[in-house]
């Protein structure tokens, strides 16, 4: 390091080392030396160490990506249970929550048995699980929540399979919500989509699961959910659609109820058969994959789709029902379970009464300038057998049959001429038929002609308004009213001289009612259309007795006032009235302006009235109680009566004695104002001369069908036992009546 001489130098010497033999070699074997590329950096870091910061740096980012994760989680769980906390306050307390109660359903029968409708919030009655065939709950199962017996409530699996099914098929296959959370949504909360209705959802399915087992769960859901068209739980639905129970639905039917929980009323197979059937496919290809049901079952079921049933929901039985509904509230009070009632309505009679109506009005309507109508049948005890309120119920709910308050005409006169012959007169007592005035009143007939004399029969079957309005004004306005009352009408009458051509407004029902009386030979009926009220597990509520309001006719009046309007039918108004082989009875009736028409008829077996006009009263193009009613009623009553063993109207002989002596029998005291003949005052007309009457009842007859009927086949007499109640003739007037016509 020091040059010559001891002088500094700035040359290195490197000191020199022997050789291998000499000294040994220090050197490392070059093969044991690690390969390297290059000239080695020796300020660079080794290789072995740079992997090992590396490492620690990666260990560090997952730590804190796991850290951070942990932290989040923490976090997103305490934020989610405070929000879980905070709508779950908003809820009642699990302690008092309960399922509630379902609405009740009126199930609603006619006289056999058979299913009219359903009334209630829901329209249809719940059913049990273990009724339904195996593959209805099955395929709600299969399309709406397959893991429905493996998750508690809510299904995070369900949920993310049926979002990547919904993106594979390119829209919405498969809901998310499970089925305990769509119940939970029906039961509980609105169908609002929001972010806290999804909570409340998923806290109530967490909530239900613990309550309740799964079959439970899908028998309420089952019961519970809306299936479009009005129609909520599957029975009804099954009803709605296919017109059968949901116990008897076919495969293809079952899928197309669990098809619907996608869209109710889109997919509604009454507006959308080819969308319901279309969804149903993808149901029962579901079911067949998860096993279900078989390959086979699921072709069959593919081969055959589903059909809708003709819907009864607009068809005029619904008037009928309504009038149940109408009537329940009187019979049983409150209802808080579902109820099964039976009815007096005979389905045959009330699609026969439907087409009689519907096919004439459609027919002649527009001819006739007539719009609506109704018709009401009742048995000689009261019972409705049929009831069309209105010409298309879908478009009208209106019950003109019930609530249409129309001026009945002469249909009315019946009430007049009873009141005469409870004042001693008979059916062959004359009065003149002829121009009368009243205070500036002047009625006329309707052919503006007169006959002059004429019997009280003729009188009425010809329908001559100057009689009825003499007859009114001898008994009295009020005694027609009280004969009219007595017999069944409720509604207010004015007892002013018009009221002896109907000048008060009533409804068809109470019409046919005071009729039926006529019918039954003399008894006061009440229309009821309720026979007996259960529950549905059988408990009976209520059963109606065979009750009346008792006699109020006598039987002689009854028998002579059947006599009087047969003649209707035979010579008078009602000449186009065709019953062959049955004795009918009845009476026509047109009000004022051709505003109303209407006709009354019955026979032993039934009762019945038509009445024809325009809700806003309008007039018609001379629609008169001869001609469309009669023609309606004609075609009713003879589908009504086939195959019904004949029997005759209540009757009984009665014949003038022979007396020399006999006088003339004495005008009746006028109780209105006095009567003239050609606008002139005067009294009336007295009667023709007649003998003591002897009136003789006879037996009832009943004969094969096509039997004539007349007088002769018999009488219907009530029982006598039965009260007279205060309905019938003072005790006054019976003594002279049992001294007139011998009766006791």
């Amino acid at each position: 390091m020091f040059g010559r001489g001891g002088k500094k130098t700035r040359t290195r010497i490197e000191p020199r080392l022997g050789s291998r033999t000499g000294g040994g070699d220090l050197r490392a074997d070059p093969a044991d030396r690690p390969p390297t590329s290059g000239r080695k950096n020796k300020n660079a870091p080794s290789r072995a160490s740079s992997s090992a910061k590396r490492g620690r740096r990666r260990q560090s980012v997952l730590g804190h990506l796991v850290y951070w994760g942990v932290v989040l989680s923490v976090w997103g769980a305490i934020f989610l249970a405070g929000l879980f906390a905070y709508y779950a306050s908003q809820l009642p307390p699990i302690d008092q929550l309960a399922v509630p109660k379902r609405p009740p359903n009126i199930a609603i029968l006619s006289d056999d048995g058979s299913l009219i409708a359903n009334r209630g919030d829901t329209g249809g009655p719940a059913v049990r699980l273990i009724d339904l065939p195996p593959y209805l709950p099955k395929a709600f199962v299969a399309i709406e929540d397959r893991r429905f017996y493996d998750h508690h409530g809510v299904d995070p699996i369900g949920m993310s399979r049926a979002l990547l099914r919904d993106i594979a098929w390119g829209g919405s296959v498969e809901g998310g919500s499970t089925l305990t959370q769509q119940l939970a949504k029906n039961l509980f909360l609105t169908q609002e989509r929001t972010l806290s209705r999804k909570i409340q959802e998923a806290i109530l399915a967490f909530w239900l699961e613990r309550r309740y087992s799964k079959d439970q769960i899908l028998e309420l859901y089952l019961n519970r959910v809306y299936f479009g068209s009005g129609a909520y739980g599957v029975e009804a639905a099954a009803q709605k659609y296919f017109g059968k129970s949901a116990r008897f639905v076919t495969l293809s039917e079952a899928a197309v109820l669990a098809g619907l929980m996608k869209s109710p009323t889109k997919l509604a197979p009454n507006r959308n058969l080819a969308g319901a059937n279309e969804r149903a496919a993808q149901v029962i290809t579901a079911m067949a994959e998860q096993g279900h049901i078989t390959e086979a079952m699921a072709k069959l079921a593919l081969a055959n789709p589903a059909e809708v049933k003709h819907d009864k929901s607009a068809g005029s039985i619904n008037y009928a029902a309504d009038y149940v509904m109408d009537a329940l509230a009187d019979t049983v009070g409150a209802i808080d379970e579902d109820i099964v009632v039976t009815t007096t309505i005979n389905l045959t009679m009330q699609g026969e009464a439907e087409r009689a109506l519907t096919d004439e009005l459609t027919a002649k309507g527009a001819k006739f300038g007539v719009e609506q109508g109704a018709l009401v049948a009742l048995d000689p005890s009261g019972a409705v057998k049929a009831m069309v309120g209105g010409r298309n119920y879908a478009d009208s709910q209106f019950n003109r049959a019930v609530a249409a308050k129309r001026q009945p005409g002469s249909s009315f006169k019946p009430f007049v001429y009873l009141a005469a012959l409870e004042k001693g007169l008979t059916p062959d007592t004359v009065r003149d038929d002829a121009p009368i005035s009243i205070k500036g009143w002047n009625p006329e007939n309707y052919s503006r002609e007169y006959f002059g004399p004429v019997t009280l029969t003729k009188a009425l079957a010809l329908s001559l308004n100057t009689v009825a309005v003499r007859l009114g004004q001898e008994v009295g306005p009020k005694a027609v009213v009280e004969v009219a009352h007595r017999l069944g009408i409720t509604s207010d009458l004015d007892p002013v001289p018009s009221i002896a051509l109907g000048s008060s407004d009533v409804t068809p029902l109470e019409m046919v009612s005071a009729y039926a009386a006529f019918a039954n030979g003399g008894l006061g009926v009440q229309p009821h259309v309720i026979a007996r009220v259960r529950t549905a597990n059988g408990k009976q509520l209520y059963a109606r007795r065979n009750a009346n309001f008792g006699r109020v006719i006598e039987p002689q009046y009854v028998a002579m006032m059947n006599q009087m309007m047969q003649e209707t039918l035979l010579t008078g108004t009602a000449r186009k009235a065709e019953l062959p082989g049955w004795q009918a009875a009845g009476k026509t009736g047109t009000s004022q302006d051709w505003r109303d028409a209407w006709f009354l008829g019955y026979t032993s077996y039934l009762v019945a009235g038509v009445w024809l006009g325009n809700d806003d009263s309008s007039p018609t193009k001379k629609v008169s109680g001869g001609n469309l009613p009669v023609e309606i009623w004609s075609r009713f009553m003879k589908a009504a009566h086939e195959g019904v063993p004949v029997a005759g109207l209540p009757a009984g002989a009665w014949r003038s004695a022979e007396a020399s002596d006999a006088s003339p029998t004495p005008p009746l005291s006028l109780t209105g104002p006095q009567l003239g003949t050609g606008g002139r005052g005067g009294r009336p007309p007295p009667s023709a001369p007649l003998a003591p009457q002897t009136f003789t009842p006879q037996a009832r007859v009943v004969g094969p069908r096509g039997a004539s009927g007349g007088a002769d086949d018999g009488d219907l007499l009530p029982p006598a036992e039965i009260p007279n109640g205060g309905r019938g003739p003072s005790a006054h007037d019976k003594g002279l009546l049992s001294k007139l016509f011998a009766t006791p």
